[in-house]
């Protein structure tokens, strides 16, 4: 892994403005209403987030497997290639690049049937229709598209570090900062800002929820609290979403609506995601 953030292609590649997002997802945008799309993009979190947890991968290779999925889908359409497919390559991946282990495609494709017909019969009732020879060409895609920039900086070791800074005795806040960043995931923000800053939203949220007085410590940090402040609004914007969000019952008219792949992956566009990275 890269030893420095700065110097990573997390950072110089794949930090992308609101300009960017909304660009590539016009086409979409004209199918689905940016809630559905939104939707979307929570539920295939969520599937990526069970997949690794039969898995029993690490939840770092469930974090990377979701910035894999969420960096594809900036840069190309729901009908590129089926999130279905695109979702256990990006699983597939991750645990390579974080060195986890290969998974065996046996074990891959058997838990990916068995977690959609025991947990998301709701949302898709056929049998799981793709096999490893699919997952290993999606895979090609994805590398392609990243421009094999695989190492992700997440917001985990920083949360750790501020927390172990405010107290070195008292890290009853990280568990549920812990949950902030991991619920993070399923927005926008780790396609947007680095991850220290993400951390510092997550903290920022926790203390607030558990009436803690940090105003003092984060006054001293030279971060820009804008920022800070604009992660947390998206965060609460997710959590507003989740009140009012019935995803069973809600889930299959959403992906109904959401652009139709062909079966097969096919490559994306020429041209299309390349302008960004030239």
């Amino acid at each position: 892994m890269a030893g420095n953030f700065w110097q990573s292609s997390h950072y110089q590649q794949w930090l992308l403005d609101r300009q960017d997002l909304a660009r590539e997802r016009q086409a979409d945008l004209k199918i689905m209403s940016e809630e559905e799309y939104e939707k979307c993009m929570i539920f295939f979190a969520n599937f990526i987030q069970a997949l690794g947890e039969q898995l029993k991968v690490r939840q770092q290779v469930i974090a990377t497997g979701t910035v894999y999925f969420k960096r594809f889908y900036a840069r190309n359409s729901l009908k590129c290639i089926d999130p279905w497919l695109m979702a256990p390559t990006c699983i597939f991946l991750a645990s390579k690049v974080e060195e986890f282990g290969v998974i065996s495609n046996s074990r891959l494709i058997t838990t990916c049937q068995t977690v959609v017909k025991n947990k998301f019969s709701h949302a898709y009732p056929q049998e799981y229709p793709y096999r490893i020879n699919n997952v290993l060409e999606c895979e090609f895609y994805l590398l392609e598209m990243m421009d094999c920039c695989l190492v992700v900086y997440h917001p985990y070791r920083p949360l750790v570090q501020y927390v172990t800074d405010i107290s070195s005795t008292d890290d009853s806040i990280l568990p549920l900062a812990w949950r902030i960043v991991n619920d993070s995931l399923r927005t926008d923000v780790s396609l947007l800002y680095p991850p220290y800053l993400i951390a510092l939203s997550a903290l920022h949220i926790a203390c607030v929820i558990q009436q803690k007085d940090l105003k003092q410590w984060f006054a001293e940090l030279s971060v820009d609290m804008d920022k800070i402040l604009e992660i947390t609004r998206q965060i609460l914007h997710l959590y507003d979403l989740w009140k009012n969000y019935d995803e069973k019952k809600e889930i299959a008219a959403v992906l109904q609506n959401t652009p139709k792949p062909k079966t097969n992956p096919s490559p994306p566009p020429q041209g299309e995601g390349q302008s960004q990275q030239q």
